[in-house]
């Protein structure tokens, strides 16, 4: 390195820039730009919640289908052998119910790991000044993780059963970040009001149960639209996870897609989600020192 570099490397370390933190007033959007120069934080923040989850583990990462596919033996079981419920055409009831739960288990995880998300960095949120929407962005990390191998674990079950890889694959990144979109979106609220409302957190496994059976996991979507009115219908086609779970199902199965609105739903609410979830988080986030 020239002598001039070394100098000027010299004199930014002794005299470093200042940077003056002042609270905003108002409504505003987190600041990109702070949250890129700050991506090494993201980076190692996210990646200490994957190496804590899984450090010492005896399988490792494999946890990270393990719920699932037990999930799907019990459902596979209890519905589809002994209660009878109709599969979709022609996909036998197991791979039904592995290609929903490889979604739902990381989408509801993620959800979760980010509404304690910000509780948990107390001490890291009271002592230093850091972009405080980092957090719940960065307790994504695992549940991302746990989606793509359960994603791949899915790829080989089908493939077992017949279902081999076509171009619509191509298709699956779009529906994992759409998934992950519209749980991002979700934690950025519910991590901001669990700050306020402790008792907030205590209501997401339950909610996250009861999407569990909203949504066409466990069954055909073509049971809810044969079973219920148009009118419930399009109340039903409001869950964003339904076009979800059905678009994965296309990708990976080639079943038949649904009405447009189901597709566009997730879309729709994954924008709606995460920029009013961003701008509630960053106007909550004023006070977070003092009440957390």
């Amino acid at each position: 390195m020239p002598a001039t570099e070394v100098a000027a490397t010299d004199a930014t370390l002794e005299n470093p820039p200042t940077v003056v933190v002042e609270p905003r007033s108002g409504w505003h959007f987190p600041s990109l730009g702070e949250l890129w120069r700050y991506r090494d934080l993201v980076y190692f923040l996210g990646r200490r919640d994957i190496v804590i989850r899984y450090k010492q583990a005896a399988v490792g990462a494999f946890w990270a289908v393990l719920q699932p596919l037990l999930l799907a033996g019990l459902f596979a079981v209890f519905l589809g052998v002994i209660a009878k419920v109709a599969s979709a055409p022609g996909v036998p009831y197991p791979l039904l119910a592995v290609t929903g739960l490889v979604l739902w288990v990381p989408f509801a995880k993620a959800i979760e790991f980010g509404t304690m998300s910000t509780v948990s960095y107390e001490n890291l949120i009271t002592k230093i000044y850091v972009p405080r929407v980092a957090v719940p962005i960065t307790a994504l990390a695992s549940p991302v993780l746990d989606m793509l191998i359960g994603v791949g674990i899915a790829i080989v079950i089908a493939g077992g059963y017949g279902y081999f890889p076509s171009f619509r694959l191509l298709v699956i990144p779009l529906v994992v970040g759409l998934a992950m979109l519209i749980a991002l979106g979700l934690a950025l609220w519910s991590s901001a009001l669990n700050v306020k409302y402790r008792d907030f957190a205590l209501g997401i496994p339950t909610l996250t149960m009861v999407g569990l059976f909203v949504t066409p996991i466990t069954y055909p979507l073509d049971l809810v639209e044969q079973s219920i009115n148009e009118k419930f219908q399009f109340l039903y086609s409001l869950n964003p996870m339904v076009g979800v779970i059905e678009a994965f199902r296309w990708a990976l199965l080639g079943s038949p897609l649904p009405d447009i609105q189901v597709l566009l739903m997730p879309v729709l609410c994954s924008v709606v989600l995460v920029i009013t979830g961003a701008f509630y988080y960053e106007r909550a986030q004023q006070s977070f020192a003092d009440v957390i």
